[in-house]
């Protein structure tokens, strides 16, 4: 038998229950119910009412119980309320229920129950509700006010599909495509700096940019275009020129609905080549159902960890030496299209990952 244990009050809980099972393990051993108190250093009475769960319940009933009240006990809201404010938090900006601003905040959510119910919550109790609701403080994704969702639903559940069925039954291949403008300019990213004082990141006043066309397959293969001009028709015309070659077999390119990609001149392209490239456009202000967008995004949180370019000959050199890179990476092609906003099905041809680099220059 060990020694005694002191006020048992200031044990733990688990220790507490350690506690009770020895002395009810001495009850059952035969020793007497005084030797057991003094030994534990408790009161006869505690021993009594454990003796008393022990053979009413057995060791269940001797285990620890979760202290407090039980969830949900006298809660300022009710589970219909609760459910109430959850949906109009994910179904509703604060603005749409005459609240400032346009993103939730523990705070406009505790104005929300106040307008609604007339109950006053700190914000340590909003949170509280939050996180039992499921909810979680996050970045939002972006979404233009002008995007028809109807036309995305479409584009998911009709469109989509239908395509990759095209390209199954016909052969060929689906690619992505976008055009991104890189300035000489841009900051992007994060530094270390002192406390209280912005860094300041010092640049030329001599301003100059490049632009690419790049397009992205769905088994891993990148090709791309880096030039100086305005992106405009006859240098969409170009880059699909250069896309059919590329290609021994029909080429399903999805595009958004920039007015080069609808011009005259592409749809006059189009119906002379019409065994080589086929359009499909993404519904309008949707782009995030791009994948070749977060290529843009990688294209320029990558080039200023590089060297800073000194002229439009050393920005279209960075430019390209990343979209090679990137080819030479298929893994981290296909993830595109694994991304946080939409997820495509992949193909699955094992082969199809094996690149070849092509002429990336417009002259």
């Amino acid at each position: 038998m060990s020694d005694p244990v002191g006020d048992a009050r200031h044990l733990s809980p688990s220790a507490q229950e350690a506690l009770r099972l020895r002395a009810v393990a001495a009850l059952v051993a035969g020793r007497d119910r005084a030797d057991v108190a003094a030994v534990f250093g408790v009161s006869l009475k505690a021993v009594d009412i454990w003796w008393s769960k022990w053979r009413a319940g057995g060791r269940e009933a001797l285990v620890m119980q979760p202290r407090g009240k039980p969830v949900g006990v006298h809660q300022a809201l009710g589970e219909a309320e609760q459910a109430a404010v959850r949906q109009a938090v994910l179904d509703h900006r604060p603005c749409d229920v005459g609240l400032g601003g346009q993103l939730w905040t523990r705070r406009l959510v505790g104005e929300l129950i106040a307008k609604l119910y007339r109950v006053r919550l700190t914000e340590v109790g909003v949170g509280k509700y939050l996180k039992r609701w499921g909810l979680s403080f996050q970045r939002p994704d972006k979404r233009a006010v002008e995007q028809d969702p109807e036309a995305v639903r479409r584009w998911h559940e009709e469109t989509w599909p239908a395509i990759r069925a095209k390209v199954r039954r016909d052969g060929g291949e689906i690619l992505f495509a976008d055009q991104v403008g890189i300035r000489s300019d841009q900051v992007t990213g994060r530094t270390w700096g002192e406390k209280g004082k912005t860094p300041v990141v010092r640049r030329s006043g001599n301003r100059f940019s490049v632009n690419a066309m790049s397009a992205i397959s769905t088994r891993g293969r990148m090709h791309f275009m880096v030039f100086t001009e305005s992106f405009t028709a006859e240098v969409m015309c170009h880059f699909l020129d250069r896309l059919a070659g590329h290609f021994d077999h029909k080429v399903h390119l999805v595009v958004d609905g920039h007015s080069a990609h609808r011009s005259k001149k592409v749809r006059d392209w189009l119906a002379a080549h019409p065994d080589d490239v086929e359009l499909h456009f993404l519904p309008a202000y949707s782009p995030e159902l791009n994948p070749d967008e977060l290529v843009n995004a990688d294209l320029k949180h990558s080039l200023p960890r590089q060297h800073r370019a000194r002229d439009q000959a050393e920005l279209a050199a960075e430019t390209r030496r990343f979209f090679r890179r990137r080819q030479r990476q298929p893994h981290i092609v296909r993830g595109y299209f694994g991304g946080p906003h939409v997820r495509y099905v992949l193909d699955e041809d094992p082969m199809s990952s094996i690149n070849t680099l092509w002429p990336t220059t417009t002259g």
